[in-house]
């Protein structure tokens, strides 16, 4: 199989689908491998490296799609990338399709085969390729929002961990998954006071059970929210639903509510948000406000530590990359039931549940298929 890796576009986006250990790996099995000039360069890798893996760098973007079978990227195609989409292209990358009916229709009607690596999910619910970006952007959180909540960036002016004779910060982390995991190890690691709300009764005593009972946990309903909206200082919206929608948590009469100069950061915005009033927004115009409160919406927050993202992402995928690469398409995704569950459009047809019920569309069922 030949496979494509181009250079990312995204605003500040310096992550890159595949790194020379996977390149070796699939040049070593017979395939071909196609890297555009400088994709790796934002993560700390030359095209050299590359070569010396195995690997052709080619200069045009537009060479790579077009010679590739399967093209492996980090972050969804955008506009300008569309033109080189076409019939019996794999497109194995991130795509949160949900809030992106334009993208959906784009892969629809090109006939692309798009694998979603936020959707590849284990019986147990697990989503392995989505994990470690989990984790990243949980961790992330904690410091953009330390960041907001000073004064010079309208913030309340309040240090998380507080000091000797006054009040620590208050963070709610919406949300126990690997996001609101993460984000709670480093909001307590600060001395910050922390509490997380979920709907996974398991979940929450796991992580009062990890963090040793320095973490406050509740069940998710509107009540809970909202008192616990009236004395945070920074929001961490984490919640989740694989491939569809974020529901709407936060109300904007919760932010009515809530301090002036108090943070949100919304890590779900990659799937619309938990937040009525959020909105995607990028490293170069991170921060609004709305009713008072700061909003930051970054939609690829990874992307701003690429080199530990990096390598971190690829870990995972590669195998799956070699494994689509070795069998081919049709006899992988019969074969390993999670990267099925990652197809989120199969040759023309949209056959993710999750994302045809967000948009409103039919989907068909890729066994019968």
């Amino acid at each position: 199989m030949i496979i494509g890796v181009p250079k990312e576009i995204k605003d500040q986006e310096f992550r890159v689908g595949m790194v020379p250990a996977g390149v070796r790996g699939l040049v070593a099995a017979g395939h071909q491998v196609l890297i555009e000039q400088g994709a790796g360069e934002g993560s700390g890798i030359s095209d050299e490296e590359y070569r010396q893996a195995g690997a052709e760098i080619l200069p045009e973007v537009a060479e790579v799609f077009g010679r590739a079978e399967m093209v492996v990227k980090v972050k969804e195609p955008l506009p300008v990338e569309y033109p080189f989409l076409r019939e019996g292209l794999i497109v194995f990358t991130y795509l949160h399709l949900a809030p992106l009916p334009a993208l959906t229709t784009e892969l629809l009607r090109r006939k692309v085969t798009a694998i979603a690596y936020e959707t590849v999910q284990f019986d147990d619910g697990y989503l392995p390729l989505l994990a470690p970006m989990s984790e990243v952007a949980g961790k992330m959180s904690i410091q953009a929002g330390a960041h907001y909540l000073e004064k010079e960036n309208n913030g309340r002016g309040i240090l998380l961990g507080g000091v000797a004779g006054v009040k620590k910060g208050r963070v709610l982390i919406l949300g126990s998954g690997t996001v609101g995991m993460s984000a709670a190890r480093v909001a307590l690691g600060i001395g910050a006071e922390v509490t997380v709300v979920g709907r996974n009764h398991r979940q929450l005593a796991r992580l009062a059970e990890v963090f040793n009972g320095q973490v406050s946990t509740l069940i998710s309903n509107q009540h809970n929210i909202e008192q616990e909206m009236r004395t945070a200082d920074l929001v961490i919206g984490a919640v989740l639903v694989p491939g569809g929608q974020a529901p709407k948590l936060i109300s904007r009469d919760m932010l009515r509510v809530m301090k002036k100069g108090a943070v949100i950061v919304d890590v779900s915005i990659d799937q619309g948000g938990c937040a009525e009033s959020s909105r995607a927004t990028s490293y170069s115009d991170p921060v609004y406000e709305e009713e008072g409160i700061i909003h930051y919406c970054v939609a690829n927050m990874p992307g701003g530590v690429p080199r530990t993202s990096t390598f971190a992402l690829t870990g995972v995928t590669a195998p799956y990359v070699q494994e689509l690469a070795d069998k081919g398409l049709a006899p992988a995704i019969q074969d390993n039931l999670p990267l099925r569950r990652g197809v989120n459009v199969y040759q023309g047809r949209l056959v993710n549940s999750a994302v045809a019920a967000a948009q409103g569309r039919q989907c068909e069922e890729i066994a019968l298929i």
